[in-house]
């Protein structure tokens, strides 16, 4: 069994979509720690309304070493550490470690709208504000690159002339409720392998 730990910053709507999944029986995982970098994250308590042990590491109070932190509590306890709306940036020993097990899910189709500073709703403003007929999420693997890690799934979402950042928001969070939970069962399934920079799937 897949053991996980699912990294988040805010409502936690994508953790759950993962719980839900688990519950169902279409995910073959534990999730054995939910971490955020805020206490006020209601992701937090979504995990305890499961059982699911918690942990919270403030950024405020740790500043730069919140992934040394992860790594000293998780290390040999989880197989793959899920972002799931986590706005902090992973650096230093972590990377190493878990190399090629750390995923994001980002609300765009990277490489559009991608990089330092493009998170949350500013992506979906870029979108918008760009007028591109097309966007959507990715799941992709973490790296010292801000999103720049090797791209897993991807899904695309239409953009309507009369969108607006909060209205395409949303219409993509429905996929990314998909595409995480997938992506993790390819992993869990041990279907994916990652060569000269690309991730192929095994049927």
């Amino acid at each position: 069994m897949l053991r996980i730990a699912v990294l988040v910053s805010g409502s936690g709507s994508n953790l759950q979509a993962i719980i839900d999944e688990i519950e169902k029986g279409s995910l073959n995982c534990e999730i054995k720690y939910v971490i955020s970098d805020s206490e006020k994250a209601y992701g937090l308590e979504r995990a305890k309304n499961h059982g699911i042990e918690t942990i919270a590491l403030d950024r405020k109070i740790y500043k730069g070493k919140v992934s040394d932190e992860i790594l000293n509590l998780i290390n040999g306890q989880v197989d793959l550490i899920v972002l799931a709306g986590y706005l902090s940036i992973l650096n230093g020993e972590i990377l190493r470690v878990f190399r090629n097990k750390i995923i994001n899910i980002h609300p765009s189709l990277i490489p559009s709208f991608s990089g330092a500073g493009m998170y949350g709703i500013k992506v979906h403003e870029a979108a918008v504000k760009k007028g591109v007929k097309y966007s959507g999420c990715t799941v992709h693997f973490v790296n010292e690159e801000v999103d720049g890690g090797e791209i897993l799934l991807q899904e695309v979402v239409p953009v309507f002339v009369e969108d607006t950042a909060e209205t395409l928001q949303k219409r993509i969070l429905v996929e990314e409720h998909k595409l995480l939970p997938k992506a993790i069962k390819l992993i869990s399934d041990k279907k994916v392998k990652i060569e000269n920079g690309k991730c192929y799937i095994s049927k």
